[in-house]
């Protein structure tokens, strides 16, 4: 794994999920290159997973906080692992020994 893709799962840590526009603005990175170059990559590899698509069934409460956006204007939100948040505390629990 490369430091570009452990700070961005440390990044992510916190967050329930996220949108490449969000994670983009907020790396001040084209989402486009921010997607090649890390998400994809990390989903590949089983660090990040889409926590609702735009094919998810629209029938819980969380799903309707969502209600105003159509097919046309969805946007995939992306959340880490189980996997990712083992190796994020593992890097913590690294920290804390220096």
């Amino acid at each position: 794994m490369f430091e570009r893709e452990m700070n961005f799962l440390l990044w992510a840590y916190d967050l329930e999920f996220f949108t490449l526009k969000y994670a983009a603005k907020d790396y001040d990175y084209s989402h486009k290159k921010l997607a090649e170059r890390i998400v994809y990559p990390l989903a590949n590899q089983g660090y990040i997973y889409k926590h609702f698509d735009k094919m998810t069934p629209s029938n819980t409460a969380e799903d309707h906080m969502f209600r105003e956006e159509t097919k046309y204007n969805y946007r995939v939100r992306y959340a880490i692992t189980q996997k990712a948040r083992l190796l994020v505390q593992a890097f913590y629990r690294e920290l804390e020994k220096i």
